[in-house]
């Protein structure tokens, strides 16, 4: 039976109570789950203190926190931001909040209209309440906030079932957990943002191929530029689940950051299935040549590498099916730098500035740009020469009418369509001029 969405949106004061475990020993799965867990978290578990985030102070109490993470929230929120000043209302699930740092700032600077802040450890709920407090909770139906302890799943059933739909979800999941899909989906109001992660990257590097099979329905061999396979594999799983439902989804921008490591999905959905497949296929790569190519589903017998006389090459590495189109939406991307620069989120100085990581994703937003990038250090390793610059590289391949843009991924990489003996010859040819 294919499941659907309404328009009808109930009160957000409606329909919502605090479920308390019937088992004291173990006060849920999720409970149970992070607690057998937190022996290989305490490196990472934030003594309970005030932190400061954007101005806003909060406590982490003993929840998974990482200050590494605040990019990624950045962007959650300008998303959120965004769609806030289109839609004039914003209602959000943060499905696993943690703390509710998230929660707090989607209040406070997104402006929500209303924030369900989830997690299925009962344990934090005084830290996450506390945290909220700094907001007004209201009442009735100018409720802003409420806090709610269910297994990520349940939250979004639950919601789906009295026709209570979200503007945007927030799934802040760890390791490749991709269950959540279908009820996510489903509990999305149509033309909502959807913003989910993955931490796995054992499954991003090709080392736990079945594993990635069984998440996202993609086989990840190992490539150079994994951890961009990394997304592109969140975001095929989630356009397969979508196709399921009759939906579609559209990237609006996807970001990698190595601390975990940690991959970001920020996906607009929309109903009716695509039309054409030419954004989801396999990407091919030759360990000989370094050269990568992309497949649809029909082109898979007649794969091969330029380098090799034979179709059949053992060095060619096959995966997918993954997401073969833009990693960002450019316009969207350039709306994001706007009110950025309208908050004063630019040039900050820590890390690679936000200006910087916005910019860069435009430059990638390029729909002639396949999917891939190209270490300079590799490149030259592989040529037995020294490496050009990378400004005056990107320069030479833009003067030899292809496409190239930075990578947000890594420092030193280019993305371009330049196959890799051009690219070759190119560098050498300006390594000396």
């Amino acid at each position: 039976m294919l499941l659907t969405l309404s328009p009808k949106t109930l009160s957000s004061s409606s329909f919502f109570t605090v479920h308390k475990s019937q088992n004291p020993k173990c006060k849920s799965p999720d409970s149970c789950r992070f607690k057998s867990l937190k022996c290989s978290f305490d490196r990472i578990l934030v003594k309970s203190e005030v932190q400061i985030e954007r101005n806003l102070e909060f406590e982490t109490g003993e929840t998974f926190f990482r200050h590494e993470s605040a990019r990624g929230r950045d962007l959650g929120v300008l998303s959120a931001t965004l769609y806030k000043r289109s839609n004039g209302s914003l209602r959000v699930l943060d499905a696993m909040c943690g703390c509710g740092i998230r929660s707090l700032r989607y209040l406070v600077e997104a402006e929500a209209d209303f924030v369900m802040a989830n997690d299925a450890n009962d344990d934090n709920r005084r830290v996450i309440t506390d945290n909220l407090s700094k907001v007004e909770r209201g009442t009735g139906d100018e409720r802003r906030w409420v806090v709610t302890h269910m297994l990520a799943n349940k939250a979004m059933i639950e919601r789906y079932m009295v026709a209570d739909f979200f503007d945007m979800i927030d799934i802040d999941s760890f390791g490749s957990d991709s269950s959540f899909l279908r009820d996510a989906f489903n509990a999305l109001r149509l033309g909502g943002l959807l913003y989910l992660t993955s931490t796995d990257g054992y499954s991003s590097g090709g080392h736990r191929p079945y594993n990635s099979l069984a998440a996202y329905g993609a086989f990840i061999r190992p490539m150079p530029f994994g951890n961009e396979i990394g997304l592109r594999m969140l975001i095929g799983g989630a356009v397969r689940e979508a196709a399921l439902l009759g939906y579609h989804v559209t990237p609006l921008f996807s970001y990698y950051s190595y601390h975990g490591p940690v991959f970001r999905v920020m996906l607009r959905v929309h109903r009716g299935k695509l039309h054409e497949d030419r954004n989801y296929g396999f990407v091919t790569h030759c360990n000989l040549c370094g050269h990568s190519h992309t497949l649809r589903f029909d082109e898979l017998g007649l794969m091969g590498c330029p380098c090799s006389d034979t179709k059949a090459s053992s060095s060619l590495v096959v995966s997918g099916p993954m997401w073969l189109g833009p990693l960002h939406d450019a316009s969207y991307v350039t709306e994001m730098l706007e009110l950025a620069k309208e908050w004063g989120w630019v040039s900050e100085g820590t890390g690679m500035d936000l200006d910087k990581l916005l910019s860069i994703m435009i430059e990638e937003s390029d729909p002639r740009l396949p999917p891939g990038y190209t270490k300079m250090d590799e490149m030259a390793s592989r040529a037995k020469m020294n490496s050009p610059p990378l400004k005056k590289m990107m320069s030479a391949l833009v003067k030899e009418g292809y496409a190239a843009s930075r990578s947000h991924i890594i420092p030193n990489a280019l993305k371009t369509d330049c196959p890799m003996s051009h690219f070759v010859r190119i560098a050498k040819e300006n390594l000396h001029s």
